[in-house]
Parts: C-alpha cells; sequence; structure tokens
C-alpha cells in the first residue's frame, strides 16, 4: 500500500486506536487527525477484565487476544493511516521544486505553485525588509543619541589629532609646540611678499596674489 507523508507524520497510536500528527516541513505547525477506534483493541481491553476476576481460563483468552491484535495490528493500522492522510491531505502541498511538505495555510505560495522558501510571497518580503530596516535605523539613531549626550562641540574638537609639518610626530589639538622635536605650532603663517598673516595651506596670498 502506498501511503504519501513517510516522514513528516507522528504516530500517536495505541492499543485503544489509532491517531495521527502530521507536521509542516518548513513552520513546523501540525494537525491531528481524527481518533479512529481500534475494535480488537477494545475486545482485547474487555476479555483482560474478565480474566482478572474469573482466574486462569478467561487470562489465557485475553492473551490470546492480545495475539490476535498484534497480528491484525499491521493492516489496521496502514488502513488508519491511509484514511488518516485522507483527512488530512488537503491542508498539505509538496513542493515540486525541494519535494517538502508544507502547510497551505502558512507556507504554501498559491500563485507560485511552490513553498514560499521556494518562492517567497514579494508582500511579506518587502514587509519584513521594510521592519528590519527601522529596526536598523532606530538602534543606529540610539547609538548617536548616546553619544550626543557624552560629546559637547568643543569635546569632538578636543578629539582630533594633528601632525608635526617638521617631524611627522603625532600632536595633541590645540598644541602650540611639537611634544617630539620641539617645533612651533601655527596654523597661519605671513605672506613673504607683504606680511598678511594667512592661513599655512594657501598657495597664493589674497592679499597682494605673491606665491607662498
Amino acid at each position: 500500500m502506498d501511503i504519501p507523508f513517510t516522514d513528516n507524520y507522528q504516530d500517536l497510536s495505541t492499543d485503544k486506536g489509532y491517531q495521527f500528527k502530521f507536521i509542516c516541513e518548513r513552520c513546523g505547525n501540525g494537525y491531528m487527525s481524527t481518533f479512529q477506534k481500534s475494535a480488537t483493541g477494545v475486545v482485547s481491553g474487555a476479555l483482560g477484565i474478565v480474566g482478572g476476576f474469573l482466574g486462569g481460563t478467561a487470562s489465557n483468552l485475553a492473551s490470546t487476544s492480545d495475539d490476535i491484535h498484534r497480528m491484525a495490528a499491521g493492516p489496521q493500522h496502514d488502513k488508519a493511516l491511509k484514511k488518516a492522510v485522507q483527512e488530512i491531505s488537503p491542508k498539505f502541498a509538496q513542493c515540486k521544486r525541494c519535494g517538502t511538505w508544507v502547510c497551505k495555510e502558512v507556507c504554501w505560495n498559491e500563485d507560485r505553485g511552490l513553498c514560499k522558501q521556494c518562492a517567497p510571497e514579494l508582500g511579506e518580503e518587502m514587509a519584513a525588509a521594510q521592519a528590519q530596516h527601522s529596526k536598523e535605523e532606530a538602534f543606529a539613531h540610539a547609538r548617536m543619541a548616546k553619544k550626543d549626550k557624552h560629546l559637547s562641540e568643543k569635546d569632538w574638537d578636543d578629539a582630533k589629532v594633528a601632525t608635526c609639518p617638521k617631524c611627522g610626530a603625532t600632536i595633541e589639538a590645540h598644541a602650540k609646540f611639537c611634544g617630539e622635536c620641539g617645533e612651533k605650532l601655527s596654523s597661519t603663517i605671513k605672506c613673504p611678499k607683504c606680511g598678511k598673516e594667512i592661513e599655512a595651506d594657501t598657495k597664493f596670498c589674497p592679499e597682494c596674489g605673491g606665491r607662498i
């Protein structure tokens, strides 16, 4: 007997009857089949009770009944599983691309005829991407706000460093002399032609046009 759902169900059957839980291989959601009472199991249980009252003869009958029940369990079990599959299968679909059995309610893309692992729904993916982007922005703003509380504009300026134009050593911001070679540090120089004080990195004097 060919029965699908060979690797995504749990057998919850007992000696009283048969029941199965079918599980989506993507999200893990499960669906329980209707409990099917076992006729041989009921007979075995009844004979066992009688045997307890009447002694050996009835006990032997109960033992025989258990043997019958075990012998019939295979075909009965298969029949019950097939019935359960027929009951639950409308809730599942098998992806033709990856072969997994998934629930239609959550994990099946009806428009594409594939599971959502192979063919994600664009609307859901867009919503998830937007939510992730908003989350990242919120964390970024939170980190910036935390820094802003502790660093004023002056603090940011003080954090800057520079290098000595003579020896290249790192120097503290606002230092007047290099701590390594003693070179006087200044951000301004005087034009050799007109004497105007100008920025040190200026190539031509804005006053006289002379080349620095």
